[in-house]
């Protein structure tokens, strides 16, 4: 195990976080003063190129990242299979760290030495000297220094940060200790110093040896096998002189086995080879038949900035709950155009997979943006893709496939009936997940409510929220325009309970009830009318703006994964790590259950109970819970809330301590 107390160990700004790149200040004012203020430098401008090399390095690694990242491309030639999660990449968040010691290094280096003052900018000479110092002492001292670093005195202290990550990635390469890298540096060093002390250097040189290095790096942390079989088999001595991306991983799942940098020769002649090296590189390119999903869910772009917010574009990004950044801002304009693209060309596609209890459950993408759903004129496109990737999910024999957000809406489907009655023989069940996510909204509200105030009343969990109160003898005020909706709703409820459902046509009616559950978007205006101290429930995408500082905001309805879920290492949207909308968890529950059902069209108001039950017994989390009351989950189940919450994180320490209380008192 890593241990961060060993000496040089830590690096010298870990305590700076994102503030690190300050360190980058001092070489950007001397890159600008050399090149504005003509000093001595000018001609050659040596922070520039040190600059401009660290950005290409980062681009390079972003690259791979990018590409590694992007599931719908890569999945028949992945080395390993499991998903990246999140404990590995928040290790990975500083895999840039020896980019800021290499610049200084570089500068260093210029500055105490002079034949790397007076290089031209090329000279092809010294690519021969580069390629015999890499291939002789550079490789040579990198592999005898590697095998040193798995003793077990310098693996514990400084070499298992490296190897705790399995599942390779581009990152993973610069994922190492202060001393390992000062060490890389020299190694790096030896070709680029050896050349320019012979008077062989040059400027561009430079820029190849270091952008190629960290090129063949990135490619052999990628966990993608890209390189073809047909090279070897036209050039067998090839085989000592490229080191692949699946000979690598070799190394970080059998350590004693491939420690050479680029070349496998010094494996070869060390015997330190594994056997099966290349049946392994053989069998990954040769393809591989990719495993069937048990579960899909069905998403959807939200808008064009939440667009980049997928593992394929930052990785680290993607993995902490969306929010606008700055960083995002410049890279706006270019999503108008990849967007008109998807518009034009793409397919559903593949975004995340993770896999709970043996099941593969993977997340596809309908390649549309959210305001795309409302154009009258694209609707039938949106169906047809949705209706594509359906049949895909039955041909495949995939079990539950659940439909996220606006791909049920109801306008545009019938929530999902619309595929149900098209293709009545279909194996794959699919389902809306609306249940949960009424049991879901229903079980955060306090027991102790006797009146609520809803809007979007008439919609699919309008109607099963108002339908599921009125039974608990909660008086609903159900906004809606159509007197012939309200009463249709009304109907559908019980003799006795019938009088708890109100209808109301203005929000003022909601002036004084302090429970609000907004199904339909509101303005700043209406929530005027609420009382201070009103709690909004809501189930409108996108969620309202929280403009009242007076009253408290609930989040979209969602559920925490059980803690049993391996390969997650991406948020869905603005959720927290290992949260799901409810539609989402729905469509597990579904799954983990085997119900043979469609979920669609309108919501079983019997169901709630059952499938909020269910979730609840494979290990679901809600994310919000009533802080000193049980839910209605209690009354409709017999189940404590302390037992389904007592390991939600999203709850106070203090509630559940008295939640405890409440439940031994009683």
């Amino acid at each position: 195990m890593y241990r961060d107390s060993a000496p040089l160990s830590d690096w010298p700004w870990a305590q700076l976080g994102s503030l690190k790149y300050i360190l980058y200040g001092p070489l950007v004012a001397k890159a600008l003063y050399a090149h504005l203020g003509g000093g001595y430098e000018a001609d050659q401008n040596w922070c520039f190129h040190v600059l401009w090399i660290t950005a290409l390095r980062c681009l390079i690694c972003q690259a791979w990242l990018s590409y590694c990242n992007m599931h719908f491309l890569t999945k028949n030639h992945k080395i390993r299979k499991h998903g990246v999660e999140y404990e590995q990449i928040d290790r990975e968040w500083d895999w840039d760290n020896f980019l800021i010691l290499q610049a200084y290094m570089a500068i260093a280096a210029h500055h105490f030495l002079p034949f790397l003052r007076a290089m031209p900018f090329w000279n092809p000479q010294g690519l021969i000297y580069l390629i015999v110092l890499h291939m002789g002492p550079a490789e040579a001292l990198y592999y005898w220094a590697h095998r040193a670093f798995h003793h077990d005195f310098l693996f514990s202290r400084y070499h298992s940060l490296h190897h705790a990550s399995v599942t390779l990635q581009p990152s993973t390469a610069g994922t190492a200790t202060f001393l390992e890298h000062l060490f890389l540096t020299c190694v790096m060093a030896i070709p680029l110093l050896g050349a320019s002390w012979l008077g062989k250097g040059s400027i561009l040189l430079v820029y190849l040896y270091i952008l190629c290095f960290d090129f063949l790096r990135c490619m052999n942390h990628c966990n993608v096998e890209v390189v073809p079989m047909f090279i070897f088999r036209c050039m067998p001595p090839l085989k000592f002189l490229i080191c692949t991306p699946s000979y690598h991983s070799l190394h970080h799942t059998e350590t004693d086995t491939n420690f050479c940098l680029f070349m496998p020769a010094y494996d070869y002649l060390a015997n330190t080879i594994n056997k099966n090296s290349w049946l392994v590189h053989h069998s990954i390119r040769e393809g591989q038949t990719d495993r069937v999903p048990d579960f899909v869910f069905l998403a959807h772009v939200v808008d064009l900035l939440s667009s980049l917010h997928v593992p394929f574009v930052f990785r680290s990004f993607s993995s902490t709950p969306f929010s606008t950044r700055w960083f995002l801002l410049p890279l706006w304009p270019f999503t108008i155009p990849v967007m008109f693209a998807m518009w034009a060309w793409a397919k559903p596609f593949v975004h995340t997979f993770y896999v709970l209890r043996g099941r593969l459950h993977y997340t596809w993408v309908i390649p549309r943006f959210g305001f795309q759903y409302f154009l009258p004129f694209a609707q039938e496109g949106i169906n047809n893709l949705i209706e594509d990737a359906i049949l895909s999910a039955d041909k495949l024999g995939v079990k539950v496939i659940s439909l996220a957000a606006l791909n049920k809406n109801e306008a545009l489907n019938g929530g999902g009936t619309l595929f149900v009655q098209k293709h009545p023989n279909l194996r794959v069940r699919v389902v809306h997940g609306n249940t949960l996510t009424a049991a879901v909204i229903i079980n955060e509200i306090r027991t102790d409510v006797k009146e609520v105030f809803l809007t979007g009343a008439t919609s699919k969990l309008g109607r099963a929220i108002a339908l599921y109160l009125c039974r608990k003898q909660v008086r609903v005020l159900m906004l809606t325009s159509s007197t012939e909706r309200f009463q249709a709703i009304q109907k559908e409820a019980p003799v006795e309970c019938q009088k708890f459902l109100v209808h109301v046509t203005k929000y003022q009616a909601g002036q004084n009830c302090k429970t609000w559950i907004v199904g339909k978007w509101i303005s700043f205006r209406e929530q005027n009318w609420a009382p201070s101290g009103t709690h909004f429930y809501q189930f409108v995408v996108p969620p309202i703006f929280q403009l009242r500082r007076d009253c408290t905001y609930g989040k979209l309805a969602a559920m925490e994964l059980p803690g049993d879920v391996e390969g997650l290492g991406s948020c869905e949207y603005t959720m927290s790590r290992r949260i799901v909308h409810a539609c989402h968890a729905g469509g597990v529950v579904h799954s983990l259950e085997g119900w043979e059902h469609h979920e669609v069209g309108a919501i079983d108001v019997d169901r709630i109970d059952i499938v909020w039950k269910e979730a609840i017994k494979h290990g679901l989390k809600p994310v919000q819970v009533p802080a000193l009351e049980q839910s209605f989950l209690y009354w409709s189940t017999g189940i404590p809330a302390l037992e389904y919450c007592g390991s939600c994180t999203a709850i106070p320490v203090l509630h559940q301590r008295i939640l405890a209380l409440m439940i031994k008192k009683s």
